[in-house]
């Protein structure tokens, strides 16, 4: 699943405004979602980048934990996006499956990332 989450967010962060909106013809209710959709999918990529430009603790497992958050958090962004304008069912399903691991996977990298309890 990781790589077709990484396939998708790099075909949405690297397409072209017009591919971006091409994607979305009608939202429900008739309306045209384009620029709206669009907005918010070049929002969701650029909060993804500012997160993602963590300092390195040096430590690969640590680095790898928060840089997996910012990563994950970007890709269930995007997913929500496609859940208030996307239309096609098959993507659609991937967006809530792609929330829905990946909220539990941040989970368990947050948890790693926790401080361990203080002895007395």
């Amino acid at each position: 699943m990781f790589l077709a989450t990484g396939g998708l967010l790099a075909g949405l962060v690297l397409a072209s405004p017009g591919q971006a909106q091409h994607a979305g013809q009608a939202a429900p209710g008739g309306a045209r979602p384009e620029a709206s959709a669009s907005t918010e999918y070049r929002a969701a990529a650029e909060r993804m980048r500012r997160d993602l430009n963590l300092p390195v603790t040096g430590d690969p497992d640590r680095d790898f934990a928060a840089g997996m958050i910012a990563h994950h958090q970007g890709a269930i962004d995007m997913a929500r996006v496609q859940l208030r304008y996307g239309r096609d069912p098959v993507l659609r399903k991937m967006a809530e499956e792609i929330i829905a691991t990946q909220e539990q996977e941040i989970a368990v990298l947050r948890t790693y990332l926790e401080p361990p309890p203080r002895r007395r």
